[in-house]
């Protein structure tokens, strides 16, 4: 029997389903009581959805779908554990429409052209509308979506797609825009937590068998990350053990026996949140990578919004690694990017490759501090008017004013920098930005002398020789 994981494909038990001829039917197997806890407590109804409430408005793409009242093929984008089989189901459960199921692990491009044209000839003879569902469509190739683009187009079916993976890569572009894309969010630790206490009092789920204790639903809970299935799954592992011990409640240490994870000493909202992501920081700023990596798995095993530890990381990219290796600053975006596009648990691997690359790289917090001096002055009131040969000097009537009249243009100079001054009168000589001899930033504080000079017109030492500072700007035609 074809699965995609929990959730049976094939079988005697699937929902209505059209199916090619001599084919067996393809749909879903309607749960039974032996069936996982998170099959058995599948929403029965749209209205028992949790976490996805700006799609559930009256009159919203996903409550038509659902209710057969819009044929719009939809592809449902969204981590694991959001309701995207869930909602599958509900379509399925609808009385006027044939449904078929496969999964882009299994299927191929026969598969699903003969689904449409069995979907074709029940349409010419008067027949119900076919829905099909493709779950994991982004493991189609490209010649497998084109396949369906026809149907899609000329409703011969209406496709309900649903992927884990930016549709936006994963998915052509034709197929694309011939549908609605719904995207759905991690649910919420507080939309997790009412599931569970659901699950617990359900006859389809515990029917009170076993009670929670506080400890250990939030252990559940932040193991969970916003994957209600998961949550589910454990809870339903944490009571088969408590059962087996012939306890009524789940406590802290029988949840972590049952699946196995460690409940890690660390509240997102309380004073270990902040410890734990100070050590972090701390630790990348040591240039200690073994215990960066280590507070990095704290972290993530905790169940940490991955985005807030990337935010982290690029902030920290410039306020501690800076002019000193500018590269940092682009390792640690892509690693950010990573997360939006790939998303845990792979993003996994691209947050360590930059944290090690952060802790190993040398440090300038030069950056931070320049534009702190820079921040004081201005708020001490420091910095008058923009100088007349600064002003903007494209709109009419700018050059009557002055605006920009006497401005030097840098690249008219060989060496692309010339003589000028460009703060304000109370400002003249100020200087913020003092490079420190680390990494990349040591050839950046030997530049910089020279890039002041010739800015400030102040006379130095040239390749030219002793009277060369008599030639040209006061700089002396000093070479950079």
């Amino acid at each position: 029997m074809e699965s995609d994981g929990l959730f049976p494909l094939t079988g005697p038990g699937a929902v209505r389903t059209a199916a090619p001829a001599g084919a067996e039917p393809v749909g879903f197997t309607a749960p039974g009581p032996d069936s996982p806890l998170p099959v058995r407590m599948r929403p029965a109804s749209i209205d028992e959805l949790v976490g996805q409430d700006h799609l559930l408005a009256p009159g919203a793409p996903l409550r038509q779908l659902v209710t057969g009242r819009a044929p719009m093929s939809v592809i449902l984008w969204g981590p694991p554990g959001t309701g995207k089989t869930t909602i599958a189901h509900l379509v399925a459960a609808a009385t006027d429409r044939t449904f078929v199921a496969m999964s882009a692990l299994s299927a191929g491009v026969k598969d699903v052209r003969a689904v449409i044209d069995t979907a074709r000839r029940a349409r010419r003879g008067g027949g119900p509308p076919t829905v099909l569902f493709i779950d994991e469509v982004h493991r189609f190739s490209k010649t497998q979506q084109d396949s369906l683009l026809a149907a899609v187009e000329d409703r011969t079916v209406t496709l309900l797609a649903a992927t884990t993976e930016n549709p936006y890569f994963s998915v052509i572009s034709p197929l694309l825009s011939r549908c609605v894309l719904l995207t759905l969010h991690a649910l919420t630790e507080d939309d997790v937590r009412a599931l569970v206490h659901r699950a617990l009092v359900d006859d389809r789920g515990l029917a009170g068998a076993v009670t929670l204790s506080a400890e250990a639903e939030e252990h559940l809970v932040r193991l969970a990350g916003g994957d209600v299935r998961k949550a589910l799954t454990a809870l339903e592992a944490a009571a088969s053990s408590a059962q087996a011990l012939g306890a009524t409640e789940i406590d802290l240490a029988t949840a972590e026996r049952a699946v196995d994870v460690a409940a890690v000493r660390y509240d997102r909202d309380g004073d270990a949140h902040y410890d734990v992501t100070s050590a972090f920081i701390k630790s990348m700023r040591g240039s200690d990578p073994d215990a960066a990596l280590h507070w990095l798995a704290r972290m993530l095993v905790a169940g940490e919004d991955p985005r807030f530890i990337a935010r982290r990381i690029v902030i920290f990219a410039s306020e501690d690694v800076g002019m000193a290796d500018p590269q940092a600053l682009l390792v640690a975006t892509a690693a950010a990017q990573a997360v939006q596009h790939v998303g845990l648990p792979e993003a996994q691997l691209n947050l360590a490759q930059a944290v090690v690359h952060l802790a190993t790289a040398p440090k300038s917090n030069r950056v931070t501090t320049a534009l702190g001096e820079a921040l004081s002055d201005v708020r001490a009131g420091r910095g008058g008017a923009v100088p007349a040969h600064l002003r903007d000097a494209h709109y009419p009537g700018a050059r009557g004013l002055g605006h920009g009249s006497g401005y030097r243009y840098p690249h008219d100079d060989p060496r692309g920098v010339v003589t000028q001054r460009y703060v304000p009168d109370d400002l003249i000589g100020a200087e913020y930005y003092r490079p420190t001899d680390h990494g990349a930033e040591r050839a950046v504080g030997e530049r910089l002398p020279r890039l002041r000079r010739i800015v400030r017109g102040e006379r130095g030492p040239s390749p030219g020789g002793p009277d060369a500072g008599e030639r040209g700007d006061a700089a002396g035609g000093e070479q950079l």
